[in-house]
């Protein structure tokens, strides 16, 4: 979760008290609507206990929306972006906590073929091995937000789910809490994803996410193996890419074999022979002069948990790092700067203006965007490394 950009959330809060007042601050509007909620709830065939519970405690948060709408100032870099959350002390408490619940750990790797130190990496940066959990209650979260309406039938759809998650008798309605969109537990489950992947791993009757460890990482580790983790192979590599290489090349669905990779001279990032895998695809996260790294199919199952390419390769790093020294190797020359939420948005609209289809503009430089700076990259005769480069904005708007 982004926790950047604090001077912007607490201004963005002034504003939203305001006008969320006007918003939903009618009680009445609110309380219409949840009557209106209740019923379909009811013919969902959700407990009647279950659904008074629920909504006898429904409250309208509007710090909550505040978070939603909420956008960080800057886009970090990559390194930066690692740098903050793959710190030296998450990976000691992370290596403490790998040896204590090594048994563990050991059997459902065992079991579901997700290495220990992949869990441990998830735990680390989903919650800070479960020091954050947080604290919202989850109704009043998911309700403000399908009230809201930017995401309406998918948080009615996860309000439905809390219900029935304590229908099942995995919780009760007052301990259903998390974070504000309403992830849970110590690897911040959404109620949908328990629902489908969660496991009762110590017996007891319930799937209990929130204090059982057992319970929350065979979960994870069957979430995981679930969506198409391979036992036994690797998820990324840092690679060291030859002097002549196609930049263009370097693209999340841009698939090879590592034996077609090495005959166009990628080597490990210690020069080495690349590990014979397929499916293989080679990422730029912070363009040309920043690391290069190699992603295969488990890393596809870690970008099926959060679609960010940054968060993914950090949940790699850090699994490396619980379990050795290895260190990301190059980017010395990266440029440093970060653009601003602004200037990216700025960015996708100057593409979109002159031709380079972004799509809508929204601020953060996904798979379109990246495709859209290479087609204006190539007819400018640079790089083709698709990156939203502070050296690219400048070139974008110079007079």
């Amino acid at each position: 979760m982004l926790k950047n950009g604090f001077k912007l959330i607490v201004s963005a809060f002034v504003c939203l008290n305001i006008s969320s007042s006007s918003f939903a601050g009618e009680n009445g509007d609110f309380d219409t609507w949840l009557a209106a909620l209740k019923s379909e709830a009811k013919a969902a065939h959700i407990s009647a206990q279950t659904i008074d519970e629920t909504f006898e405690s429904a409250e309208y948060l509007p710090r909550v929306i505040v978070f939603d709408r909420g956008q960080p100032e800057f886009i970090s870099t990559f390194l930066s972006y690692v740098e903050k959350r793959v710190t030296t002390d998450r990976i000691a408490q992370g290596r403490a906590l790998l040896f204590e619940h090594e048994a563990l750990l050991s059997q459902i790797e065992v079991q579901y073929g997700v290495p220990k130190q992949i869990l441990m990496a998830f735990w680390g940066l989903e919650t800070n091995y479960g020091s954050n959990k947080g604290d919202f209650s989850l109704p009043s979260s998911l309700m403000t937000l399908a009230y809201e309406g930017r995401r309406a039938t998918f948080f009615r759809n996860q309000l439905f789910d809390t219900m029935r998650v304590v229908d099942a008798g995995h919780n009760t309605v007052a301990g259903m809490r998390g974070s504000w969109a309403g992830a849970m537990g110590h690897m911040q489950f959404m109620p949908s994803t328990l629902l489908k992947y969660g496991v009762d791993a110590d017996a007891d009757g319930r799937i209990n996410i929130w204090t059982s460890l057992p319970d929350a990482f065979s979960s994870a580790a069957n979430y995981l193996n679930k969506v198409g983790w391979r036992k036994n192979e690797l998820a990324a590599i840092e690679v060291k890419l030859p002097v002549d290489f196609d930049y263009s090349q370097a693209q999340l669905n841009n698939r090879k074999s590592t034996a077609d990779w090495t005959k166009l001279g990628v080597l490990d990032i210690g020069s080495s022979a690349l590990p014979a895998q397929e499916n293989a695809a080679i990422l730029l996260p912070q363009g040309k002069y920043g690391p290069a790294f190699m992603v295969f199919n488990n890393f596809d199952a870690i970008m099926d948990w959060n679609r960010s390419v940054n968060y993914a390769l950090s949940v790699v790093h850090l699994a490396n790092q619980l379990i050795g020294d290895k260190p990301i190797m190059a980017g010395d020359f990266a440029e440093k700067e970060a653009l601003s939420f602004n200037q990216m948005w700025a960015l996708q609209s100057k593409l979109n203006d002159l031709g380079f289809d972004c799509g809508q503009p929204d601020g953060f430089p996904g798979l379109k965007t990246q495709a859209a700076i290479r087609q204006y990259q190539a007819t400018q005769g640079i790089v083709q490394d698709g990156y939203a480069s502070p050296s690219l904005y400048r070139r974008l708007f110079q007079p």
